[in-house]
């Protein structure tokens, strides 16, 4: 069975890190790129980061850019979002998918070359 299953998720403070896991069962996760993407309530759900099959190439949205970075360990089938300085508007769902496709800041703002998702993990930022 094809599975994803997000963990990491929880409650920070503003200014604190959580690293999020993503984890992949029932196929070979380095077939794909891959990447992670979030939804706040009232809001479409939009794309954050994502990375190539060979690592060589990652993309992120300028809202998280230098805070979060994203990396994957194919030995583990797992893929990582690290993420820094969150800030309240970080605050929402987390899903991690694969792409059916190279990984761009193009194929980045549409879900339309996904094919795997994740359940999500609730990520929110308060104090």
């Amino acid at each position: 069975q094809v599975q994803l299953l997000e963990s990491g998720g929880g409650l920070v403070q503003p200014g604190g890190s959580l690293r999020l896991s993503c984890a992949a069962s029932g196929f070979t996760l380095d077939s794909y790129a891959i990447g992670w993407f979030r939804q706040a309530p009232g809001k479409e759900r939009e794309g954050v980061s994502c990375i190539s099959t060979s690592d060589t190439s990652t993309s992120y949205a300028d809202s998280v850019k230098g805070r979060f970075t994203i990396s994957r360990d194919n030995a583990k089938n797992t893929m990582y979002l690290q993420m820094n300085n969150l800030k309240p508007e970080d605050t929402a769902v987390y899903y991690c998918a694969t792409i059916n496709y190279i990984c761009t800041i193009g194929v980045l703002s549409t879900t339309r070359y996904t094919a795997y998702w994740g359940q999500g993990t609730q990520v929110t930022v308060s104090s």
